[in-house]
C-alpha cells in the first residue's frame, strides 16, 4: 500500500481536523500586528504568522497538484523536484507528485545554482516546483536545464520564466486521480548531504516510504492526540520520515520556521506539542538559553510534552544527561539512519533504554543489523567494524551510478560507512565515520569519542575533531572548538581538561573557531579540512 492511502483515509475520517500548522515567528516579530490582523493578511501565504490546513484540505490540495501535473504531461515514472523552504504547501505538493505516479525529488535548499543544476540533471527531472527564496538561483540555470520542461513557482510575484503554481492548481479537480501504485514502483529520489562533494541520487520505492512510516509510528507510539513539532528541513529524509508517524496516526503536526530557543518553547506551549525532534545544536541552545535566564519554563504550558528525540548525528551523552536534569519527565529516544535507508529508524534506542544513553540502540522495527570487518565477516562484540543494515527501507540504488551502488550494497546489506561496536547487551555505539577515522602513529583515533569528551567542558559550545597531516605521525588530531558566548577559554584550559583522556587520544592542535554544520546538523568536516589542512596552525586565545 502506498503512503498516499494514509492521507486519503485521514481525509475521510477526520476531514475537518487540523493536519498541518505553519508557524513563522519572524513575521510576528516584524509586523507587530494582532491575531485578527494576521487572519486578514491577503498579501500572500508567506506573510502570515500562523496558517493551518485540515486533513480534508490537505487531500484536496494533493489531488489538485496531481491533476495539474498530469494535465501537463507528467506521467508515472517521471520526476518532479521540490525546491521549497518548509511551508504549508510542501507536503501537499510532495503527496500530489506521488499521487500522479511521478517520483518526488526534494532538493536541499542550501544548494548553489550549480548544485541544483547538477541534481536536476542527475535525476532526469521533468518539472521543478520552487519558492521565492530560489528565484535568483533558478533564473541562473533555467536556460541550462532543457530536460526540465515545467517550472512552477509557489509564492507571490511569479517570475516571467515560470508559471504560478498556486493560481493554476486551484483550477484543477480535487478528486484523486487513482493512479495505481505498487510497492516496487519507484517513489522518490533523495540526495546525500553533499558534505563530501557533489551529492549522490538515492532511489527509493513505495515500499521504502511505507516502511519508514510504520517504523516511526511503532517506535514512538504516535496517537491521534499527539502533536508533532517539525523544525528540520522537509527535503531531508529525517524530518519527513518522523512526520510520517503523524500521518499514520492522523495527528496534528506543526512546521516551525526558525530555531531560536524561545520560539521553540513558545510553539510547544501554544500548539500543545507532545513530540519534538531536535538536532544536537538546537537542544544545546535551548539548555544554554535556560541557563542564561532568557526565559522561565514555568511561564509556559509544557506538561503535555512527553518525548524529545534526537538524530542525524552522534549525540553526546553529557547533553542528554543535562537535558533530563531540566526535563525529568521527558521520554528520550534517539534514532539512527541515513538517506540510503530512508532516514531514521534503522537503529533505535527506545524510550525504555534511557540508561543506555550514548548508544544508538538496537535494530529498529523490521530491520536487521550487523557489524562487519573489511572482508565482510562479522566482528566480535566490543570490536569496531562497519555498521551494515538490511530491511525494506534500503534504497533501490544510487540512481545512474552502478559502481557506487555495488560498493555499498552487498547481498541486500547496506554498508553505511559508519564505524560502530556492540556492548555486552547488544546495544550499538557509533564510533565514527569510516572516512573520518584518524590514523596517528599507527593508532586508530575516533573523533566522535574525543568530541564527546570535550563537550563536557563548561566553556565549549560545539567541537569538531579532524585529522591533520603530520610528517612524523602521519596524522594528528586537531580540535576545532567553538566557545560559548561570554566565556573565556584558552589552549591551556583545554590541555588541562584533556588530561582526562589517554595520552594518544589528546588533540595535538587546539583551534578556536566556529564549527560549521549543514542544515541537518551534521558537522561539515570536509569544509574544516579544506580550511585547516596544510596551513600553519596557531592556537588562539578567545575572549568572546
Amino acid at each position: 500500500m502506498p503512503i498516499t492511502q494514509y492521507l486519503k483515509k485521514n481525509a475521510e475520517k477526520y476531514p475537518n481536523q487540523t493536519a498541518l500548522v505553519e508557524i513563522n515567528p519572524d513575521v510576528k516579530e516584524i509586523r507587530r500586528v494582532t491575531w485578527k490582523e494576521y487572519e486578514l493578511i491577503e498579501s500572500g501565504a508567506s506573510q502570515e504568522y500562523r496558517r493551518e490546513i485540515t486533513w480534508g484540505v490537505f487531500e484536496e490540495k494533493a489531488n489538485r497538484c496531481a491533476n495539474l501535473l498530469m494535465s501537463r504531461g507528467i506521467k508515472k515514472g517521471d520526476k518532479v523536484a521540490i525546491l521549497l523552504m518548509n511551508c504549508l504547501e510542501w507536503l501537499p505538493i510532495y503527496f500530489g507528485i506521488l499521487k500522479s505516479g511521478a517520483l518526488a525529488v526534494p532538493i536541499n535548499y542550501r544548494f548553489t545554482s550549480d548544485e541544483i543544476k547538477y541534481c536536476l540533471d542527475l535525476a532526469d527531472v521533468d518539472a521543478l516546483v520552487f519558492g521565492p527564496e530560489f528565484v535568483g538561483r533558478v533564473e541562473e540555470i533555467c536556460d541550462k536545464i532543457p530536460n526540465v520542461k515545467l517550472l512552477f513557482y509557489v509564492g507571490d510575484s511569479c517570475p516571467t520564466f515560470a508559471e504560478n503554481y498556486l493560481h493554476l492548481a486551484t483550477n484543477f479537480s480535487s478528486i484523486d486521480p487513482e493512479i495505481e501504485l505498487k510497492n516496487e514502483d519507484n517513489a522518490a529520489i533523495y540526495f546525500s548531504s553533499g558534505t563530501t562533494g557533489f551529492p549522490k541520487a538515492i532511489l527509493h520505492n513505495h515500499e521504502s516510504l511505507m516502511h519508514a512510516a510504520i517504523v516511526e509510528q511503532k517506535h514512538h507510539g504516535q496517537t491521534h492526540d499527539d502533536v508533532f513539532l517539525c523544525i528540520p528541513p522537509l527535503y531531508h529524509t529525517g524530518a519527513k520520515m518522523h512526520w510520517f508517524g503523524s500521518l499514520v496516526s492522523a495527528g496534528k503536526a506543526v512546521l516551525l520556521k526558525g530555531v531560536k530557543p524561545k520560539n521553540i518553547i513558545e510553539t510547544v506551549s501554544n500548539e500543545k506539542c507532545s513530540i519534538v525532534w531536535l538536532l544536537v545544536p538546537w537542544a544545546q541552545d535551548i539548555l544554554d538559553a535556560i541557563d542564561r535566564g532568557e526565559f522561565e519554563l514555568s511561564d509556559y504550558s509544557l506538561s503535555q510534552w512527553r518525548l524529545m528525540h534526537i538524530g542525524a548525528q552522534p549525540v553526546p551523552p553529557s547533553l542528554i544527561k543535562r537535558w533530563m536534569s531540566i526535563f525529568p519527565n521527558h521520554q528520550y529516544d534517539t534514532n539512527y539512519g541515513l538517506s540510503e535507508s530512508i532516514g531514521p529508524g534503522a537503529v533505535h534506542l527506545g524510550v525504555e533504554n534511557v540508561h543506555k544513553v550514548g548508544a544508538i540502540g538496537v535494530a529498529g522495527y523490521g530491520w536487521e543489523v550487523k557489524i562487519v570487518a573489511p572482508d565482510g565477516s562479522e566482528v566480535s562484540d566490543t570490536e569496531v567494524g562497519e555498521l551494515a543494515l538490511k530491511g525494506p527501507g534500503v534504497m533501490t540504488c544510487y540512481y545512474k551510478d552502478e559502481k557506487a551502488t555495488n560498493e555499498v550494497l552487498k547481498d541486500g546489506w547496506l554498508l553505511t560507512g559508519d564505524m560502530a561496536k556492540k556492548d555486552e547487551d547488544g546495544f550499538i555505539y557509533l564510533v565514527d565515520r569510516k572516512k573520518d577515522v584518524i590514523i596517528s602513529g599507527g593508532e586508530n583515533l575516533y573523533p566522535v569519542q574525543i568530541e564527546d569528551f570535550l563537550r563536557a567542558h563548561s566553556a565549549i559550545s560545539d567541537v569538531a575533531v579532524i585529522g591533520l597531516p603530520d610528517s612524523r605521525l602521519g596524522e594528528i588530531a586537531a580540535a576545532i572548538i567553538q566557545v560559548k558566548d561570554g566565556i573565556t577559554c584558552t589552549e591551556e584550559d583545554i590541555a588541562e581538561f584533556c588530561k582526562g583522556l589517554p595520552r594518544y587520544k589528546r588533540p595535538h592542535k587546539i583551534i578556536f573557531a566556529e564549527v560549521p554544520r549543514n542544515a541537518t546538523g551534521k558537522i561539515e568536516k570536509p569544509k574544516l579540512r579544506e580550511i585547516y589542512c596544510g596551513e600553519s596552525l596557531v592556537a588562539t586565545q578567545i575572549n568572546s
